[in-house]
């Protein structure tokens, strides 16, 4: 496996292991990079990106504590992934979801990224980072594999088109399993085929042993980011969804008029149209999770807050 340094824009470069090559974001934080074997090869192929998030052991100033366990661990033992790993480094008490999206920004930029393909996993602080990130930037991931840790059940259906493989040990004294119990529970009405695996004797460290099997990789390399697909939905069906929707709890008005295998909603002046995924459900991007879904009384609007919307005409 070759390790690359990494010059980018805004990065400072440190002094280069052996195994792993050191970097940083600004001066706020700092990660471990392992590029795959035959990266330098194909200059055209895009490969899968792997972010692990350490624990709060880990925390500071020293990128040599994030080789302690997990992934970096692992490359400095000799394993070789089939994905670019990274591995960040935080000196604060959390993981800020904001400043991995720029870092995970600038790995697209300035390499080979399969953006369909981007997966994240962390332990104990990590695992509550990845459940954090996930909900704010659902649509930048193809898979999520918290440990031992939680996050805010509320937040769940955010993360409804990522696949998620949790684990934690039953006997763990640090992070309740009910923690990583309640992101399940809430998450699957919108994802029954979420996996939960509970190790019955394991305690804090559930890692080790999530690590050290190779299922997890292979199950992870199976995942692609989720993407709506525009299908062909006849115009009368479509007519029927036609019409004049209310906000609950509000006067807000949404007039809905049927297009070419799709919709156009007018609120004042405001027009936009949205793709059909299905007869029911609506889409604006393919490559974000925001979704409109029509029942009985209405209609579902998925966006950061899910709203309902009640037909009155």
């Amino acid at each position: 496996m070759k390790h690359l340094f990494v010059p980018l824009l805004l990065l400072l470069g440190l002094h280069a292991s052996a195994q792993q090559s050191p970097a940083k974001l600004t001066i706020e934080l700092r990660y471990l990079l392992a590029l795959p074997e035959g990266y330098d090869a194909d200059t055209s192929r895009r490969w899968p990106l792997l972010i692990f998030l350490h624990g709060s052991g880990e925390r500071g100033m020293d990128l040599e504590k994030v080789k302690m366990h997990g992934p970096p661990k692992l490359v400095e033992a000799g394993k070789k992934y089939p994905l670019i790993v990274v591995s960040p480094q935080s000196d604060q008490g959390g993981w800020d979801p904001g400043m991995l999206h720029k870092l995970l920004l600038d790995l697209k930029k300035n390499h080979r990224v399969d953006a369909d393909r981007v997966y994240l996993t962390g332990l104990s602080m990590g695992g509550f980072g990845s459940w954090e990130f996930a909900s704010r930037y659902p649509n930048e991931l193809a898979a999520l594999a918290p440990i031992c840790g939680g996050g805010q059940p509320e937040t769940a259906w955010k993360m409804r088109y990522v696949p998620v493989w949790c684990f934690h040990g039953a006997k763990d004294n640090v992070v309740q399993l009910s923690a990583s119990a309640r992101m399940i529970d809430a998450l699957k009405p919108y994802q029954p085929g979420v996996k939960f695996t509970v190790y019955p004797e394991a305690g804090h460290d559930s890692w080790t042993e999530t690590y050290n099997n190779d299922s997890l990789y292979t199950w992870l390399l199976a995942q692609r980011r989720h993407r709506f697909r525009q299908v062909d939905v006849d115009a009368g069906k479509l007519g029927k969804l036609a019409g004049r929707y209310v906000r609950s709890g509000s006067n807000d008005t949404v007039v809905v008029t049927a297009i070419a295998n799709g919709l156009q909603l007018s609120a004042g002046q405001h027009r936009e149209s949205v793709k059909a995924a299905s007869e029911t459900l609506f889409f604006w991007d393919e490559n974000a999770p925001v979704d409109m879904i029509f029942n009985k009384e209405g209609f579902l609007l998925r966006a950061w807050e899910q709203e309902q919307y009640r037909k009155v005409k």
